[in-house]
């Protein structure tokens, strides 16, 4: 099944690429990698804000971080021209906006690893990082960063 059928299977429509907020642009391609930059969690086309451990539990960060890995898509997409040209999604990096005492930030993250699996299958499985941080722009509670590799 190929990598747009899956998209379709899953009822996932690929977004526009967002507008940056600051000085930067949204990806960059060097060699066959391409970087992403950060994505926020949004959630009825705003910031998704919320802190974990305080007013949001982990099952809803894990959509918020699926929410995320869409936007990612459409992002990759744009930057591919194809998303049939990845190779392998390399690695992710994800900011948890968190309480001191919040230890769950591999598991939220998992919405978003999850889904590059369920899209890529094998070449979705990818290095990962995921840290608690005390704020992220916005106050969104997710942030994620990409990092793929392209085929020739």
């Amino acid at each position: 099944m190929s990598v747009y059928d899956k998209l379709k299977e899953l009822n996932i429509t690929l977004p526009p690429v967002s507008t940056p907020a600051a000085a930067y642009v949204p990806f960059v391609q060097t060699g066959n990698l391409v970087f992403l930059s950060g994505h926020i969690a949004r959630k009825d086309g705003k910031p998704w804000t919320a802190q974990f451990g305080r007013d949001i539990n982990t099952e809803e960060g894990k959509a918020a971080a699926r929410a995320v890995a869409v936007d990612l898509l459409g992002t990759l997409h744009a930057a591919t021209g194809d998303l049939t040209r990845v190779k392998r999604i390399v690695k992710l990096m994800s900011l948890v906006n968190s309480t001191p005492d919040f230890t769950e930030q591999h598991i939220v993250t998992n919405g978003a690893s999850e889904l590059f699996a369920a899209v890529f299958g094998d070449k979705g499985a990818h290095a990962r990082s995921a840290f608690g941080v005390a704020q992220i722009p916005f106050g969104a509670c997710v942030e994620i960063e990409l990092i793929a590799e392209l085929a020739d």
